[in-house]
């Protein structure tokens, strides 16, 4: 373990930051930000240096997610957050996994940034609300109050089971050799009645602009794949914190699928095509809590 508590917990401030902002590239600056300012700091003042670097990272992202926030309303088609190749240590972290699913990286884009920051502080990061007071600028009650909301809001919209993964990637495996082999009748048995496929093209790559809704519709959509992409490599790694699956890395179907299993079908699909944001899957993210 490195004496500098930085570096100590840089691994913590990344993941902390990509929670807030659902984009690598974006966490990494603000790591950096975090960084100049621990580096300008007063350390003889600094009596808990993880609280200090959690709140000061905190500050930057929410500075951030304000300002991106505005960028993501003029992109073009649906916002996925970027994908990131995660290690089995993740995906055996229940908590940390779902917290970083797609999935619910997506649950956590409709919140303001204040409740997203201090609903992922609190209950990923098991931050005490006395320090997501200081860290966001609100008194200790406002704190439990806007955690309580952020709560509600959430429970409502989250995936509503936890699979195993030997389990998902059975379903995941099942989905991609109905895929490959354009076998519908396989498809439709592998979907879940009222399956929902969301895709992010950014405009760079082809993608429905809007979600597609139904197990019928998104087998139609999908029926056509074999025919379309022969002898397309597609692998199954894990992506954060989940199985997934990523399709002809570096070519003209490149593709991250994340899925959401239940009661052994897939309920969703996340499906990222925008290049820009498929540059973390040939390197494990170092995630941590």
């Amino acid at each position: 373990m490195t004496d500098d508590p930085f570096l100590a917990h840089r691994s913590l401030l990344f993941t902390v930051a990509y929670e807030l902002l659902g984009s690598a590239a974006d966490a990494d600056d603000v790591v950096q930000e975090t960084w100049l300012r621990w580096a300008e700091a007063d350390r003889t003042e600094v009596r808990d240096p993880r609280a200090y670097l959690v709140r000061v990272i905190t500050r930057q992202a929410l500075n951030r997610l304000r300002t991106v926030s505005r960028r993501r309303e003029d992109y073009v088609g649906e916002w996925l957050p970027e994908p990131l190749l995660t290690s089995p240590d993740v995906a055996e972290d229940v908590e940390l996994a779902e917290s970083v699913s797609l999935a619910m990286l997506t649950v956590l884009e409709t919140l303001g940034p204040t409740e997203r920051a201090v609903l992922v502080l609190h209950e990923v990061f098991a931050v005490p609300y006395e320090e997501i007071a200081e860290a966001v600028g609100k008194s200790g009650a406002a704190v439990r109050q806007i955690a309580h909301r952020a709560r509600e809001h959430v429970a409502a919209r989250r995936p509503r089971m936890v699979v195993d993964p030997a389990e998902q990637q059975l379903v995941v495996d099942r989905f991609l050799a109905a895929l490959t082999g354009g076998d519908v009748q396989a498809l439709l048995d592998v979907l879940a009645p009222d399956v929902v496929v969301v895709a992010d093209g950014g405009g760079l790559a082809p993608a429905a602009r809007r979600p597609l809704a139904g197990r019928e519709r998104v087998a139609g959509a999908l029926s056509r794949f074999a025919e379309l992409a022969p002898g397309v490599l597609i692998t199954t790694p894990l992506i954060n914190g989940g199985v997934a699956a990523r399709i002809d890395p570096g070519g003209e179907f490149d593709t991250a699928i994340t899925f959401v299993v239940e009661d052994g079908r897939i309920a969703r699909m996340y499906a990222v095509r925008n290049p820009h944001k498929l540059g973390r899957l040939d390197e494990v993210a170092e995630l941590r809590r």
